[in-house]
Order: structure tokens, then C-alpha cells, then sequence
């Protein structure tokens, strides 16, 4: 199987739904939503399923990926995938294995933009969530996007963060979390962003 993605390039993905790939309307949504941020920013993808978030975000200039996801199968479609549309400047990266341990192991890194689309039923929203808070993940001007069903999904509470939009496409649902206060602080603290020196090799 396959989807057309930004710059009508073409990815792999899993036979079935076993990783629900995000719908083409979502995507387009998301990424005009953070149209003008994309460019030089440092992008995670959790529950990356084919990749698909990740890989449009490469293919528009994000400097760093990393993506988390449980499956082999969907980390080896993945790589592909973003070897396939990754410059040779962008750096990426797939880990395979438990989210919350993955997570763990970037305490210390700060990411832009985060993606989080887990099996709906999994359990897993509110204490991924409270990781990434906990390693303290995000970078205090940055955003997560978290996909849900529109109806069936109660918004976790975290300390330190709150919602700044919610939106809803068909049956999914978007909610974005930003740490309380960011946009007060102003963009001065963005201007320089830099790569770990020990990160990361496509």
C-alpha cells in the first residue's frame, strides 16, 4: 500500500489498520495550521505508524526528526520512508519499542513541534502526555498536537500546559496543548536552535 504526501511524494505503508496512517484532510489541516513554523524546527512523532508526519515534515524543512513506534514492521517502513525524502542536512531517527521508556531516554532533548496519534483505545494519552511533561520535551514555545476520536476522549490535565485550540475534522479530532504562558514570552528564545552533537545519523 501507499499515500501521496506533500510534493505528491509518494510512501509505504503497512497492509490494513494496523497503523491507521493520518487521513490526507487531517494532514493538510495540521500542517496549515503550522504553516510557517515547519522550516529549521525540531519535529517528534509519537506512534509514528508509516511515517507519514514525519516524512511530511522533513519535506518541509524541518532540521530534526525523531520518531517513536512499538511495531518493527512499521519502523523498517518508516526508515524508507525517510530515507526516501530526508536531504542530506536533515537528521532523523526511528526508535523502536515502549513509548513512555522511549521517551525516557530523550530526557534533556527539546522538540518544536510534537505529534502524538496513538491507537484511540490504547490508554495511552494521559501518561505519554505526562512524560513528555515530565522530561520536559517540549520547547517552552512549542506545540503538541494530539489526535483523537471527536467524541470518545476526555483532554488530560498537565501541570504547566494548557490547550490553546481544538478542532475537528470528521470523526478525528486535533487538540493542542502549548506550555501556560508561552505566548507571552514572546519568540526571543527560538532565535538559535541547535542540533545535539551526539544525535542522530539517518
Amino acid at each position: 500500500m501507499s499515500l501521496r504526501i506533500y510534493g505528491n511524494r509518494l510512501l509505504k505503508t503497512l497492509p490494513g489498520e494496523s497503523t491507521r496512517p493520518t487521513s490526507a484532510r487531517v494532514r493538510q489541516a495540521l500542517f496549515n495550521i503550522w504553516q510557517g513554523t515547519i522550516n529549521g524546527c525540531r519535529w517528534l512523532d509519537l506512534c509514528a505508524g508509516s511515517g507519514s508526519m514525519g516524512a511530511e515534515a522533513l519535506c518541509r524543512e524541518a532540521s530534526l526528526v525523531i520518531g517513536i513506534e512499538h511495531s518493527s514492521q512499521a519502523c523498517a517502513i518508516i526508515q524508507q520512508n525517510w530515507q526516501h525524502v530526508a536531504k542530506p542536512e536533515q537528521k532523523f531517527q526511528i526508535l523502536r519499542g515502549n513509548i513512555t521508556q522511549q521517551l525516557k531516554k530523550l530526557s534533556g532533548q527539546k522538540f518544536d513541534r510534537i505529534y502524538f496519534d496513538p491507537p484511540y483505545a490504547s490508554g495511552l494519552y494521559e501518561p505519554v502526555l505526562q512524560a513528555i511533561a515530565q522530561y520536559q520535551l517540549l520547547d517552552p514555545q512549542g506545540e503538541i498536537a494530539v489526535e483523537h476520536h471527536h467524541q470518545d476522549w476526555t483532554p488530560p490535565t498537565i501541570p504547566n500546559w494548557e490547550i490553546c485550540r481544538q478542532k475537528t475534522y470528521g470523526n478525528t479530532g486535533l487538540t493542542f496543548y502549548q506550555e501556560t504562558g508561552s505566548r507571552e514570552q514572546g519568540a526571543e528564545n527560538k532565535e538559535n536552535f541547535l542540533l545535539p552533537s551526539e544525535l542522530l545519523t539517518p
